[in-house]
């Protein structure tokens, strides 16, 4: 009896070796390389963490916080677990008063922008777990767990949001508005297109492209809407709507931590995933998620919002393409852009959650779960 459960383990190992085997040797440029869904139960898992890989490993799916291969996981996580909040912490009464008297303009863009983020953060629930099927390295699955359930809490956000600031038939009209409105449909696409590819064919090279279109949603496409509500917030409006994005912010802050440190460990496992024609084609997915942003920028706020001006705002979205590209060892977009433009400096200090202080409740600092662990170089 032993001998059969030792020759049935020997059988198990080789089948997935051999698979493996296949897996690396189809096509050094990494086209049509289907990629292997993990198995749930695997007794015949790597315990060497050395072996340890993104994609393509053996993974037992035991997950040890005693031993990572990719060590900067333990920052990442307690700073995520650290960031816990709850939307309803933050309290929207003023907002209610506000929102009647925004002009038609900043009302407009309010609504328009709240039905993208609430979209999109939706898709983000639904497709950080198909990305997980096929990664091998249990730390990183505890990270992406961590991210859906903060993309759920900001869903969470947003209806907060629209259930305290619009009756029923109000919210029901800015929650659709993507599946009516052309210019946000499109806007949508673009990161949707790319979410259905990697369903469709599963396969290694369309997994980097949905984690550069996750890297451009978390980095590039949230950033008008988000510098929308600062300059709401910072003008005395809607300030408890700014507080909740302030929140948001920061924790998207730490996905795209999270993308970028999961792509420049590619870099250095699946090079070939990253050859020169290769990180060509991911720069011209950066810049289209820069032209989408100020396109997008343009028809939802345009000049028509005191405080804000589409030079500034397109000035602002070309500095985040240039600092999203090189900080994945890409070359620059955009010759200039390199240095945050002085007209948006206020941005960045305005969603430092760590720095600014609320007076809801006790009037705590919105840093109540601060953590140093992570270095904000992003």
């Amino acid at each position: 009896m032993r001998i059969l459960l030792l020759l049935m383990e020997t059988a198990a190992k080789i089948r997935y070796d051999i698979a493996s085997l296949k897996c690396r040797s189809c096509g050094g440029n990494g086209k049509n390389m289907k990629l292997q869904k993990k198995a749930l139960f695997n007794a015949q898992g790597d315990t060497d963490v050395r072996k340890r890989r993104m994609i393509g490993g053996n993974t037992t799916n035991l997950n040890d916080f005693n031993n990572m291969k990719y060590t900067w996981v333990s920052s990442w996580y307690r700073q995520a677990m650290n960031n816990f909040w709850i939307p309803e912490e933050i309290n929207l009464t003023q907002d209610i008063k506000d929102y009647r008297l925004l002009t038609d303009e900043e009302r407009t863009a309010y609504d328009k922008i709240l039905s993208f983020l609430v979209f999109l953060d939706s898709v983000q629930t639904a497709n950080l777990p198909n990305i997980g099927e096929y990664i091998t390295a249990n730390e990183i699955n505890l990270c992406l767990t961590i991210q859906a359930f903060q993309e759920a809490v900001h869903s969470q956000s947003y209806s907060y949001m629209l259930d305290s600031i619009c009756p029923p038939t109000k919210r029901d009209e800015i929650l659709y508005q993507w599946k009516y409105d052309e210019r946000l449909l499109k806007r949508n696409e673009f990161i949707g297109e790319q979410y259905n590819a990697f369903l469709e064919h599963r396969d290694r090279e369309h997994l980097v492209r949905t984690m550069i279109a996750n890297y451009i949603l978390e980095g590039i496409y949230f950033y008008s809407g988000f510098m929308f509500f600062y300059n709401l917030g910072r003008t005395g409006k809607m300030s408890g709507s700014a507080q909740e994005i302030r929140y948001i912010n920061r924790d998207e802050n730490t996905h795209l931590w999270l993308f970028r440190n999961i792509l420049l460990e590619l870099q250095k496992e699946e090079p070939e995933l990253f050859s020169p024609e290769k990180v060509e084609e991911y720069r011209t997915m950066l810049r289209r998620g820069v032209e989408e942003e100020i396109f997008w920028a343009e028809y939802v706020l345009g000049d028509r919002i005191e405080g804000l001006t589409m030079e500034m705002i397109s000035d602002y979205i070309h500095y985040l393409g240039n600092l999203r590209a090189t900080a994945l060892n890409f070359e620059p977009l955009y010759e200039g852009f390199n240095d945050i433009p002085e007209s948006m400096k206020w941005v960045n200090v305005y969603s430092n959650a760590n720095l600014i202080k609320t007076d809801f409740f006790e009037a705590k600092s919105t840093a109540y779960a601060k953590s140093g662990a992570i270095e904000d170089d992003l």
